[in-house]
């Protein structure tokens, strides 16, 4: 268990990244699955 907050420790620059690359993947997702409602909504009018 030492050994993974060591390597917290070294890479928290790179851990803070990947957080926040996953957040931007999620949010991305999230508003092309929106557009793709919208869109059908908009072809039903």
């Amino acid at each position: 268990m030492g050994s993974l907050y060591d390597f917290l420790e070294t890479n928290s620059m790179y851990v803070v990244m990947l957080i926040v690359l996953i957040i931007w993947i999620g949010i991305f997702g999230y508003m092309w699955r929106l557009d793709g409602k919208v869109k059908k909504l908009e072809k039903e009018k």
